[in-house]
């Protein structure tokens, strides 16, 4: 769900009762894990995890007068989404999360090139969630994509 709210907590205030309790919970894990230097803003709609001007002056190279964005939290009609480009851009990151993704939930793996879906708000694996925010540093994170775009 795209939303047209400018600020997280409007965002928040949208999310359906049934998945309320699962998507703050997941926020809250992302933002306990999230290496220094990235903010929390929103960001294409969504709550967006970015690695701000003042780091990476350059921005996003498609539009520099936006931040470079790292991750991205989205209520969809469906399912809770977390867009993580992390796993798009690192195949050795990809590798380690679909391994250990069987370690820590008792369902199938539903995933796209970059979103990971979950559907039952039961299952989502927090703490594998918080692992995978905590293993990308805003400089790693800078270098993987700048090494990706002069591809």
């Amino acid at each position: 769900m795209n939303s047209k709210t400018q600020s997280v907590e409007a965002y928040l205030d949208e999310i359906p009762d049934k998945r309320k309790e699962a998507f703050i919970k997941l926020r809250e894990v992302i933002n306990s894990n999230l290496p220094e230097g990235f903010e929390e803003t929103m960001s294409y709609g969504m709550i967006g995890y970015i690695v701000p001007h003042k780091l990476y002056p350059a921005g996003y190279h498609c539009n520099p007068k936006l931040p470079l964005p790292f991750v991205n939290l989205a209520n969809q009609k469906n399912y809770i989404a977390l867009y993580h480009l992390g796993i798009y851009a690192n195949e050795e990151l990809l590798n380690w999360f679909t391994t250990e993704y069987s370690k820590f939930s008792t369902t199938k793996l539903d995933m796209g090139k970059s979103c990971i879906r979950f559907k039952k708000m039961d299952k989502i694996p927090y703490e594998l969630i918080g692992k995978l925010m905590a293993k990308v540093s805003t400089q790693e994170w800078i270098s993987t994509y700048e090494n990706s775009i002069k591809k």
